[in-house]
């Protein structure tokens, strides 16, 4: 009888891991959206995806797939259609800072203040077939992300979208090759 509840002891501690493991935090992603691909590296590593509610994979995927397609939908008006633009992600760090409430709410909240800017770390590619046309790395931030004119009630990750759309119309746009 000592041994059993002693079996038991030992196969709750582990519990929280297993659970961990099954959610699939950590796992590399691609995501994939008209002529835009971003692979996110080491997604566990990142600054800052952390979600306020729900299961972190879960979240970690929305948020890819909203970024991915938000850049495809700025590429597909940048970018001629034989161009396609792939990034891989190293760093994400989200507007704001995700803060307990103990116990006041259920969740945790992300609050959003100029002391927390969003940032973005990638190593980018534009190709044309096999041929490759630019190359770089970027780190990103916006320190005045704040400053500018917004909706009151914008939509989520719009600070994140805006600095990579900035990214893309001053950076990559320029030094494209003209269509023939």
């Amino acid at each position: 009888m000592k041994y059993k509840h002693l079996l038991c002891l030992v196969l709750f501690s582990f519990m929280p891991f297993s659970i961990w493991a099954i959610d699939g935090v950590g796992a590399d992603l691609v995501t994939k959206s008209g002529n835009v691909t971003i692979e996110w590296d080491s997604p566990q590593d990142y600054t800052d995806v952390k979600s306020v509610s729900g299961k972190q994979a879960a979240y970690e995927k929305r948020v890819f797939k909203a970024l991915t397609d938000n850049l495809a939908k700025v590429a597909q008006q940048t970018l001629s259609p034989d161009l396609r633009l792939e990034l891989i992600v190293t760093n994400l760090d989200l507007a704001g800072d995700v803060q307990s409430t103990f116990g006041a709410t259920p969740n945790d909240i992300r609050v959003v203040k100029p002391v927390f800017p969003p940032k973005i770390a990638f190593s980018y590619s534009v190709l044309e077939g096999d041929k490759v046309i630019m190359v770089g790395d970027e780190k990103l931030t916006d320190l005045n992300f704040m400053h500018g004119l917004k909706k009151p009630n914008e939509k989520s990750l719009s600070y994140e979208n805006a600095l990579l759309k900035s990214w893309l119309l001053t950076k990559v746009e320029p030094h494209l090759p003209s269509p023939n």
